[in-house]
């Protein structure tokens, strides 16, 4: 990787600029190589989408043009570098909703060609969310199976190296982190519902109600949560209304219950399925600190080792978008076309 000739010598570089825009969060992060995040600057969106239920697209996109560029400023003032000096840009190009995805994706095209033609790396999210239990790991990337749990996405990958994926399994109907959402609204809690969940939770009984752990015992690596969230549509006109702080409490806590069971069963099979002695886990749900606890004790009683992203790196950020960025450059991956467009669909492994 050839160094700008101005970057201050005591960076290890490259120096990433990355953009991250795929739903209503905007984020910005500068990279010193895969070692040092140099600023991560996230502007939220909740406040914005909460009155709706859920993320608005065309409000998502136009508060991501309005919020960018004072982001991208103040990224850069906090890292003490300036836009001469980055290396290598990088952008989500997806997956995710198409007009947010623009705003990052042409925006850090641009900057990449105003800088002289620098490398530009198209990003997809989900590996961002795959290698970020890696990030600041001095062992760097290793193979493992990898258990990615987001509002969107709810994959068991086997992790072989950069750029080489399997899928081993994922949903067929709601993702983990949607089937928290849906049933926070069914339960009248507050936009984003994944974290009100877990909040109530904790003061809940999880054995208090039987809801169903689907394809527990699928023999596969694949997952189903319509089920669960239909077992709590039909669980709520049989009981008294409105609901009181300890009914909510328990719903929620053995509603969280059988979704952690189900992904920590499945993510002890991928193991033993690949062979490998790593475990990650990563993305929004990850966050979950009762999936923390029954992931770690599990993996503890079988001589797993675990690792799991930081709290900071499990929702979306820019981070985990230059992370990647850098490992690609850094072990010779080509850069992007500048051509190439941005995919709302886009995957990871097949």
């Amino acid at each position: 990787m050839t160094r700008s000739a101005t970057a201050p010598p005591s960076y290890a570089g490259p120096l990433i600029l990355a953009l991250e825009s795929s739903c209503d969060e905007t984020a910005v992060a500068i990279a010193d190589g895969l070692d040092h995040i140099l600023a991560s600057e996230i502007s939220s969106q909740v406040e914005l989408h909460r009155p709706y239920g859920g993320v608005v697209p065309e409000l998502a996109s136009r508060n991501h043009n309005l919020n960018l560029r004072p982001l991208i400023d103040l990224a850069l003032e906090k890292a003490g570098v300036s836009i001469e000096v980055i290396d290598v840009f990088a952008a989500t190009a997806g997956p995710g909703l198409a007009s947010s995805l623009l705003i990052g994706n042409t925006t850090a095209k641009a900057l990449a060609l105003a800088a002289g033609g620098k490398p530009f790396y198209s990003i997809n999210h989900m590996e961002g969310h795959l290698l970020s239990p890696f990030m600041g790991d001095p062992e760097g990337i290793r193979p493992c199976a990898a258990l990615v749990v987001s509002g969107g996405h709810t994959l068991l990958i086997h992790l072989r190296g950069l750029g080489d994926y399997q899928l081993l399994g994922t949903t067929r109907d709601d993702a983990a982190g949607e089937a928290f959402d849906k049933v926070a609204k069914m339960l009248g809690l507050p936009y984003p519902g994944g974290p009100e969940i877990d909040r109530q939770a904790r003061a809940g009984d999880p054995a208090a109600f039987d809801f169903p752990r689907s394809m527990i015992d699928s023999g596969d690596l694949g997952f189903s949560f319509s089920g669960l969230k239909t077992a709590m549509f039909y669980q709520l006109p049989k009981l008294d209304q409105p609901l009181s702080p300890t009914c909510l409490a328990d719903l929620c806590a053995s509603f969280q219950e059988a979704v952690v069971d189900v992904l920590v069963a499945k993510a002890l099979t991928a193991i033993r399925q690949t062979g490998e002695t790593l475990l990650t886990l990563s993305g929004g749900v990850s966050c979950n600190h009762r999936l923390r606890e029954k992931m770690s004790a599990a993996c503890e009683k079988n001589g797993i080792e675990l690792k799991i992203a930081a709290p900071a790196w499990c929702t979306d950020n820019a981070a985990m978008i230059a992370y990647v960025a850098a490992a690609k450059a850094l072990h010779g991956v080509e850069p992007s076309s500048l051509d190439e467009d941005v995919n709302p669909n886009l995957r990871l492994a097949d």
